[in-house]
């Protein structure tokens, strides 16, 4: 048992800004959000590390920050991951059951999770999660396979992996402030395991997080994370389109965005005009309602269609009956959960942060690092069996080792 307060970050660099939360950790089992630190991101393209010195500087001014607010140090930190070159593949293992009278014992569980995660990756490339499916015993799924009488056990993983480099720089901007980083985790993970209930997961679920320049997404069954992606593809895309649609510069376009962009086309009147800044001061410019909504709109039905191509067969509208659960910044968009329900053939909503989050925090651009506290406290719950638990202090160890 953890017998100490121990005080643990949760950091997310991304493309726009970089967000750190501070959690006082009691006894391994009570959690308090004590200190909040953000940052303009600098040096980060599309979820990656671009310019080192830039990001660093972005980073620890946002954990500063952080520190300052809850005035403390941090012990440890939980960082999330995304980016392009994330990849993820299935792989499964079936043992017989070892023992004669066919009860299912720990060394069976052990034999065939180690066989289900026995495939090698590429140079380069390292292993981020392994996600297991549920347990088959001769044909049906249990949770927990251990004292069961069967004949045949089968486990399977959904194993997400990245190029080495990239991670690795992510974790040397955290080291570069004098802080361990305890677990590396999905984004999409992160803000799945804040957003969605037990319930919504075992019926299933797809959570979408739209940030600015990444889209990362997670597609829950039977309780268990089956799928998991990220596309290079955020809200500046929409900013971009609008850039060049309306031949305005980006910060003019992300202004047109935030105040009149929308995920379906609801003005009819082709005739309305919207004022850039609405002063009237000399150089405002009005611009139509119409084509702003129709460009936001056909991004953002694009994107999601990427999604679902990705996603392929592993999801069907049946099989998602709790629909589609939408946060991330650029979430906020007005019309985006019709859009996505549109697309997908099935009820799509906004993600709600539970209660006990503060107001100052239910912002869905927080639901990630949130979901980063939430998954220190809980010991990663959602993510593989206790088996594999330890694994993260391996990888930061290998990754320190060869800087």
């Amino acid at each position: 048992m953890i017998s100490r307060t121990k005080f643990i970050g949760a950091v997310e660099i991304g493309t726009s800004k970089v967000t750190v939360l501070i959690g006082e950790l009691t006894q391994g089992r009570t959690l308090h959000i004590i200190g909040v630190g953000e940052c303009q991101s600098r040096g980060v393209i599309k979820g990656a590390v671009a310019d080192f010195k830039a990001a660093s500087e972005a980073t620890h001014s946002a954990l500063m920050a952080a520190e300052q607010s809850a005035g403390t140090r941090i012990d440890e930190v939980y960082l999330a991951q995304t980016g392009g070159h994330l990849e993820g593949f299935y792989n499964e293992a079936a043992v017989n059951v070892s023992s004669a009278d066919n009860l299912v014992s720990s060394p069976d569980i052990d034999t065939v999770c180690r066989l289900a995660k026995a495939k090698n990756l590429p140079e380069g490339r390292m292993v981020v999660h392994h996600l297991r499916r549920p347990f088959r015993l001769d044909g049906r799924n249990v949770p927990d396979p251990e004292h069961l009488v069967g004949q045949r056990l089968e486990a399977g993983y959904w194993t997400v992996h990245g190029q080495e480099g990239k991670i690795a720089d992510n974790i040397h901007v955290i080291r570069g402030f004098n802080v361990r980083v305890a677990e590396l985790i999905l984004s999409s993970l992160a803000s799945g395991t804040m957003l969605a209930s037990a319930e919504d997961k075992q019926n299933g679920v797809l959570v979408i997080d739209v940030g600015a320049g990444t889209t990362d997404f997670v597609l829950y069954r039977d309780g268990c994370a089956q799928l998991t992606g990220v596309l290079p593809v955020g809200g500046v895309h929409l900013t971009n389109d609008l850039s060049l649609g309306l031949r305005v510069t980006e910060g003019q376009a992300e202004k047109l965005k935030l105040r009149f962009g929308r995920g379906t086309v609801v003005t009819k009147d082709r005739s309305e005009k919207v004022w850039l800044n609405g002063d009237f001061a000399i150089g405002d410019r009005q611009f139509p309602r119409h084509a702003i909504e129709q460009i936001t709109a056909a991004r953002t039905t694009e994107l999601f269609e990427v999604v679902r191509k990705k996603l392929g067969a592993a999801f069907s509208p049946e099989k998602t009956a709790a629909g589609i659960i939408l946060t991330g910044g650029t979430s906020k968009l007005p019309g985006i959960d019709e859009a996505a329900a549109r697309v997908f053939g099935v009820q799509a909503r906004l993600g709600e942060a539970p209660g006990w989050v503060a107001e100052n925090l239910r912002d869905p651009g927080f639901s990630s690092v949130l979901g980063l506290l939430q998954y220190g406290l809980s010991s990663r719950a959602d993510l593989a069996a206790p088996r594999a638990a330890s694994r993260a202090t391996g990888w930061v160890k290998k990754l320190f080792a060869t800087a």
